[in-house]
């Protein structure tokens, strides 16, 4: 398979790495034999059996504390909450338990765990089943946080998430499934290594998600008007790539910051705040964000078309800057 959608390349991921290790498990809300809330997991309890993908019951306290005693005694689990929204309901076995046990324990066990949880906007699924959490991730000490924006980089980060020897959280655009593109690379991507998803020399725009695909889509239409993007996909949001941005910083000299979070208390501010502590002699215009208006995702599509961050958001903030 060289071809293959954003959902086919996780699902490749995590079967490639079942086959290779018997400790790799999959458990869920219906990932068994329905495949999957979105279809991600089709195919995989048929291949692997009952024993290795297993549904589990509603509850997403249950699902992250099996997943952390797993781990913790020598498993490597793949857990899937259906949707990041729903990582609040097993935030204490994440942020206190997953998080914190390989430090408290003196590095004396591992906490080799994958925590999938769909995200974002844009699909009609109201309030409690589109919202863009990250955030609340990254800022947690202990864990790594993965929010690829293409099939490849997904299968590559979810081969490295696996592989790494504490809790992964991994962030899938729900409305991305469909996305298709050449996967013949197969091979891991390392956590904390960004990528260049377009060369630019006037402005740097740093993406993530389904905003990566927004910029592409404003960085042709700004090109019409002579203004050349560089758009900055910094793939893994902790580790982050900080010196690929500074790379950037260095021919651009101005940056947007474009996230599909809530703007306020979001991740684009973090990396805000990283430019201007670290990168402030590099700007020759104020820093600008993008992200979700400060309110909750609306069912109505009309609505939540207004409320979610879109190409012509982009093409807006780099003209108030270049």
């Amino acid at each position: 398979m060289s071809s293959m959608t954003y959902m086919e390349a996780i699902r490749e991921g995590m079967s490639i790495r079942m086959r290779k290790d018997d400790k790799v498990i999959l458990f869920g809300e219906d990932v068994g034999a329905f495949g999957g809330c979105f279809g991600v997991t089709a195919g995989m309890f048929a291949e692997f059996g009952e024993e290795r993908v297993r549904d589990t019951p509603i509850s997403e306290g249950a699902i992250m504390g099996c997943a952390v005693g797993a781990a913790a005694t020598g498993l490597r689990p793949l857990a899937e909450l259906m949707f990041i929204d729903f990582m609040t309901v097993g935030m204490d076995q994440l942020v206190n338990q997953a998080a914190k046990m390989r430090y408290m324990f003196g590095g004396r066990i591992s906490m080799p765990l994958v925590v999938r949880v769909p995200a974002g906007g844009g699909v009609g699924a109201a309030a409690q089943h589109s919202q863009s959490l990250e955030a609340w991730a990254t800022h947690v000490p202990g864990l790594k946080v993965v929010y690829p924006s293409t099939p490849r980089d997904a299968l590559g980060l979810m081969l490295s998430s696996i592989d790494d020897d504490n809790p992964v959280v991994y962030v899938e655009h729900k409305a991305m499934y469909g996305i298709k593109e050449d996967v013949s690379d197969l091979s891991p991507i390392p956590l904390g290594k960004g990528d260049i998803k377009r060369v630019g020399g006037d402005v740097t725009v740093i993406a993530t998600g389904k905003m990566v695909h927004e910029s592409l889509a404003a960085a042709q239409t700004l090109a019409g008007e002579g203004i050349n993007c560089e758009v900055l996909d910094p793939r893994s949001l902790y580790p982050l790539d900080t010196e690929l941005i500074k790379e950037s910083l260095s021919k651009t000299h101005k940056v947007v910051i474009a996230t599909e979070e809530t703007k306020r208390g979001s991740y684009a501010g973090e990396i805000a705040a990283i430019i201007a502590e670290d990168y402030f002699d590099m700007l020759d215009a104020p820093i600008v964000r993008i992200g979700a208006l400060n309110c909750p995702v609306p069912f109505s599509p009309c609505l939540e078309q207004v409320m979610l961050p879109n190409a012509q958001d982009v093409v807006n903030a780099v003209k108030r800057i270049v």
